[in-house]
């Protein structure tokens, strides 16, 4: 176990830091799962609307560097080409 202040202070900030990062990439899996719920059952206005509430959120988490930006935009792409393929 470290010994150091400074230390100390570094690993109670990291320990926040991951609790506030799995909380979003949770919430960004919520989200997604009920997309493609709503997608599974056919209800392509709902699944649209939740997908507009789904992006921006991936996007600032990607501002966040909690996802990278090339997964984000691939979690985006695949969930857009399954609203899309509703008719």
């Amino acid at each position: 176990m470290a010994s150091h202040k400074a230390t100390l202070k570094d690993i109670k900030k990291n320990e926040k830091r991951r609790t506030r990062n799995r909380q979003a990439v949770s919430m960004i899996r919520t989200m997604a799962k009920k997309v493609e719920t709503l997608v599974s059952q056919g209800k392509k206005e709902e699944a649209v609307v939740a997908l507009g509430e789904v992006v921006p959120v991936i996007d600032h988490a990607v501002n966040r560097r909690i996802l990278h930006r090339n997964s984000a935009s691939r979690k985006i792409s695949r969930l857009t080409l399954k609203v899309n393929g509703l008719s």
